[in-house]
């Protein structure tokens, strides 16, 4: 209930960001209910379709806790430990609300469903699916609630582990300028997984192996295929915070003046933030991209309709959790530049600084997608 109080009257922008969070829920939940239509039709080989579904749950989750993290409303401030709202409650809250939208875009999505499958009527598109969905036989109750409530418990539990009360690790951020902050130690380990990941997924493609059923003509991908993308993918994530921080120390070599000191010291202190986002998305946007080159060039049509909207929802969520994780870095930093404001600092040159870390970022991590995409599309297509 205090949950639902809290949301009224919240700032424009907060309300759209967990709306994000509803339509993503309600996304995958639509995705995973058509799942069940189709296996109810289709018993063989139903399983393997449904575990291609972990992708997109994953990144909705990781776009709730990201909202989770930057909601005003479940940060501390002085004065609430008096009121009994400490850092635990607080924690709380926020995987109330986190349940809250999550369960809502489940209801969301199983009235679509319905509604598609024939058994509401008189509504607009009833029916529509009835085929698809295995409109002639009875929907299995338990199953439904189970699928409808993997995204809400999964996203509740990241966002009470992610916010948990813990004792303060960064305290360069209240410092008056941005500090050098120390390397991550995740970017040998990413550049490991990075590599193991497209070798895996070379060595999947020339061996052939088992066949995951897909849309398409994704039918004879090897299972391996995914598995080294997967990997990959939590290679990039873990190198993210390592690239960013080395973006930083390179616009501070040569003599740097005082827009790239301050941009390579604010990227340097961000890293760890921003750094899996970027991380991710690249993994993501390099994996869209080799399945383009590879399934998009010819008459046929390679992608079927859920498996558009489970790649809108992957390629949507990171975009939004990276935006996300920006929003949370700029409100760290936000007594920084109140103190480099009264310090006489334009403001000019702060809108400088943070369009060469822009640059700064797209040049180094657009290169590396095309790279990764170029890697992982070669032993594809051989």
């Amino acid at each position: 209930m205090l949950a639902l109080r809290l949301g009224r009257g919240t700032h424009p922008l907060v309300l759209l960001r967990r709306l994000l969070v509803v339509a993503a829920s309600a996304g995958i939940g639509f995705l995973l209910l058509c799942t069940l239509g189709w296996a109810m039709g289709h018993p063989a080989g139903s399983l393997p379709r449904l575990l291609w579904c972990l992708i997109p749950i994953a990144a909705t989750v990781q776009l709730t806790v990201a909202v989770a993290r930057t909601d005003p409303g479940t940060r501390p401030r002085t004065g609430l430990s008096a009121v009994g709202l400490g850092p635990a409650r607080l924690t709380a809250l926020a995987a109330a609300s986190a349940a809250v939208s999550c369960a809502l875009g489940s209801a969301m999505a199983l009235l679509v469903f319905l509604v598609l499958r024939g058994d509401l009527t008189g509504m607009p598109f009833a029916g529509e699916a009835s085929d698809l969905l295995a409109a002639n036989q009875p929907l299995p109750l338990a199953a439904v609630l189970t699928l409808l409530a993997v995204v809400p418990v999964l996203a509740t539990a990241a966002t009470a582990l992610a916010l948990r009360p813990r004792a303060r690790t960064h305290p360069a951020d209240d410092e008056p300028a941005p500090a050098a902050a120390p390397a991550p130690a995740g970017l040998p380990w990413g550049v490991a997984l990075t590599a193991a990941g497209l070798a895996i997924e070379t060595y999947a493609s020339r061996s052939g192996g088992s066949a995951l059923p897909l849309p398409g003509r994704f039918d004879g991908s090897p299972a391996g295929v995914l598995a080294g993308w997967a990997l990959t993918a939590v290679g990039l994530a873990l190198a993210g915070p390592g690239i960013t921080h080395l973006c930083g120390w390179l616009l501070q070599t040569l003599r740097p003046g005082a827009i790239r000191l301050l941009a390579g010291r604010t990227l340097m202190a961000e890293a760890r933030r921003i750094g899996p986002s970027l991380g991710v998305l690249c993994a993501v946007v390099s994996g869209a991209f080799a399945a383009a080159s590879l399934y998009g060039t010819g008459d046929e049509r390679p992608f079927g309709a859920l498996t558009g909207l489970g790649a809108a929802l992957v390629i949507g969520c990171t975009a939004a959790t990276l935006l996300t994780a920006t929003l949370e870095a700029k409100q760290a930093r936000a007594s920084t530049t109140e103190s480099l404001q009264r310090q006489g600092a334009p403001v000019g040159l702060l809108r400088t600084a943070a369009a060469v870390r822009a640059t700064t970022v797209l040049a180094v991590f657009a290169p590396l997608t095309w790279a990764v995409a170029a890697l992982a599309a070669v032993p594809l297509a051989a």
